[in-house]
């Protein structure tokens, strides 16, 4: 018993570090439920997590920390419980044609490049106000030079909403989650103008901050034309409704686009040169700096700055989880501990857990995190170990660690990168050497100077200097995304690989003794699985009016326009990089609206178009009917019929290679956000 006793023994002073793994293992399985947990059991869970404590304390040392960590799993799932029913709000319940009200709390860009506005303080027509969504997103289309979009502004509209949409396929993304949890409960468009029914003035309450946003972000782009304008308004403020869907692109086929994102890098760089800037400030002066300690005083300006860029940057997850590694980190430095530590990013990581438990199933999150602990651990290794590059003079060191942190940054959020976005940019380390430092040692600095200048009107001066480094960074990733085979698609992984290979490298870090080896195992199992991964060989939109057949080369798609998102996923989710034009090219001639088929032995048509409820009604023979549109008179025969009305309810259909057939529906369960 001894012997066994040894390796958990060995974790002693460093049980903190496994506090977040445990929560999130809590949580990851409360939202892996098909069904809600009622009250009731909620609360045998919460008093089973005391008992465990009280027995963490009993037990013995290998014990304890067993029930300890028993304890946090079953505070995760209560987290998750919690959250979900304080930000419950109600969700339109089917589709709405008619007059909107409400004040713009939020302005972006949707995915085809419109103006997006989020509202709140809705009004839907008579609609009564308890089933009221407490707020709507709307796309704008059209002639839109009425009103020019602002933090406060009250506006009527006539738009088309319906509720947020679920999965485009069985287990894939459900974005009625984020919705509920963004407090969305309607999504829509309108191709009417918008009118302004109040003055943003009147409107302001509780949107000061959001106004400021804005304004700066508009003072930037008038001094810094163009894409570079927008793109520093974007690093500055988190607006990105002035960048390209071009750029977009670029950024991202160049693994760039965490520079879009005000996340760790940004919130570390300007603390750290605001840190940096005061400490050698304050050493100029003899008298202070031989009487106090200038690194806490620096800490506290650096932490003051930091919350200003948080709540001047809209406050987003993103920006809310690197302004809490930042600030634990300079806690750190108050108190007189190392700053930077993974006990610095495990208590950042609760701390994020606790306050949003669902940004766990985050892509900023996990790889936010990932990057984090990889370059702490890394670092911390080679800390040990004695340093490297001794004798080295410091602009090779410097060169050093920027390849190494580019490389161990990118190593470790590829998998997460691949998994949510299902590409990989093979030239991504390339752009990152090319940009991150310009983006440290020049874009930065200059915009800390803008700041500094602004009140003197003299602002414009560094934002031109910092202009030339965000063209430099967009220049990059032009050139980058430009190459041939600058990325490679990816299939989708099983439900079960991003938890195993999260699991596997945790272990692999975080454990203590030669027993760390062992995460390599699941790391490479992890990996397995996404070899093994099953694609369905059929998929029908949960309209009916698009299906997506496997075949040899690739999947074919009934048609080449319309619902082009739910087409885009699920060529992505295939790791296919083909669009949806010439996906459809792929698919045979359809005879008068009718496509048909064979899939895993089951015969299958699909009608659409002009006149496809009269044409279904007729063609109910053995085998798979889908039809776009309810069948007039209504269908006989022995077909397995999938209309709208049934779609309705079971949301997306896939087939499997064994005949299995699988919706989006049973795959979610009965959620509040997927009753």
């Amino acid at each position: 018993m001894g012997r066994l006793a040894l390796p958990f023994l060995a974790q002693r002073g460093h049980l903190l570090l496994w506090s977040p793994v445990c929560l999130g293992l809590g949580i990851g399985c409360y939202f892996s439920l098909l069904s809600e947990p009622t009250g009731g059991q909620i609360s045998v869970a919460v008093a089973a997590a005391f008992a465990a404590l009280i027995l963490a304390r009993l037990a013995g040392e290998m014990a304890g920390p067993l029930f300890l960590a028993l304890a946090l799993v079953l505070c995760g799932g209560a987290l998750g419980w919690l959250r979900t029913a304080m930000v419950a709000a109600p969700v339109l319940e089917f589709r709405y044609y008619g007059p909107v009200e409400g004040r713009i709390i939020d302005i972006d860009r949707s995915q085809s490049d419109a103006v997006r506005l989020t509202l709140d303080q809705v009004r839907l027509g008579d609609m009564a106000p308890a089933r009221l969504p407490a707020r709507v997103r709307v796309s704008l289309h059209g002639d839109q030079r009425w009103v020019a979009p602002e933090p406060g502004l009250q506006v009527m509209l006539t738009a088309n909403l319906s509720p947020p949409p679920g999965p485009v396929e069985p287990g894939g993304y459900d974005f009625r989650r984020q919705a509920w949890f963004d407090r969305i409960g309607a999504v829509g468009y309108t191709r009417t103008p918008v009118f302004a029914l109040a003055p943003a003035d009147e409107g302001h309450a509780g949107l000061a901050l959001f106004r400021a946003r804005v304004a700066l972000s508009a003072a930037i782009r008038e001094r810094l034309a163009g894409q570079p304008g927008a793109f520093a308004a974007a690093l500055l403020t988190g607006d990105r409704s002035a960048v390209s869907q071009g750029t977009l692109d670029n950024l991202r086929a160049s693994n760039l686009a965490h520079l879009l994102a005000i996340s760790g890098l940004h919130m570390g760089l300007l603390t750290g040169t605001i840190f940096a800037a005061i400490r050698a400030a304050l050493a100029l002066l003899p008298w202070i700096a031989l009487r106090f300690d200038t690194r806490k005083a620096a800490a506290v300006v650096a932490l003051v700055a930091g919350a200003g860029y948080l709540g001047l940057s809209g406050g987003n997850i993103a920006t809310e989880r690197a302004f809490i590694m930042v600030a634990v980190m300079l806690g750190a430095v108050l108190i007189g501990r190392r700053a930077i530590s993974l006990r610095a990013v495990a208590l950042a990581a609760m701390i994020v857990l606790v306050r949003r438990p669902e940004a766990l199933l985050s892509p900023g999150f996990q790889m936010s995190f990932a990057a984090t602990t990889a370059l702490v651990a890394v670092f911390g290794a080679v800390r040990e170990a004695g340093g490297f590059g001794a004798r080295w003079p410091a602009v090779l060191k410097g060169a050093a660690a920027l390849v190494i942190s580019s490389s161990v940054a990118g190593a470790a959020t590829a998998p997460f990168a691949a998994a949510h976005f299902n590409r990989i940019a093979d030239y991504g380390l390339i752009a990152n050497l090319a940009s991150v430092p310009v983006m440290g040692l020049w874009v930065m600095p200059w915009a800390l100077v803008a700041g500094v200048l602004a009140p003197l009107g003299l602002s414009w001066l560094p934002l031109n200097i910092m202009g030339w480094g965000c063209a430099w960074i967009l220049g990059v990733a032009a050139w980058v995304a430009g190459l041939e085979g600058a990325v490679t698609h990816v299939v989708g992984p099983g439900p079960w690989v991003l938890p195993l290979l999260a699991l596997g490298a945790l272990w692999l870090v975080l454990w203590r003794g030669g027993g760390r080896w062992l995460g390599l195992a699941g790391v490479a199992a992890s990996l397995w699985l996404w070899t093994q991964a099953e694609r369905p060989v059929l998929l029908v939109s949960d309209r009916g009016g698009l299906v997506g057949v496997m075949g040899p080369d690739g999947r074919a798609l009934s048609k080449d326009r319309g619902e082009s998102f739910t087409a885009e996923v699920w060529l992505e989710n295939d790791g296919d990089g083909a669009t949806q034009v010439q996906a459809a090219a792929r698919m045979g001639a359809a005879d008068a609206g009718v496509l048909r088929f064979e899939v895993a032995g089951l015969p299958v048509t699909h009608v659409s178009g002009r006149g496809a409820a009269a044409k279904a009604s007729g063609l109910c023979a053995e085998g798979l009917l889908i039809v776009s549109v309810e069948p007039k008179p209504a269908a006989q025969g022995a077909c397995d019929l999938w209309s709208p009305a049934r779609m309705r309810r079971t949301g997306a259909l896939a087939v499997m290679e064994d005949g299995r057939l699988v919706t989006a529906a049973e795959v979610a369960g009965r959620r509040p956000w997927s009753p």
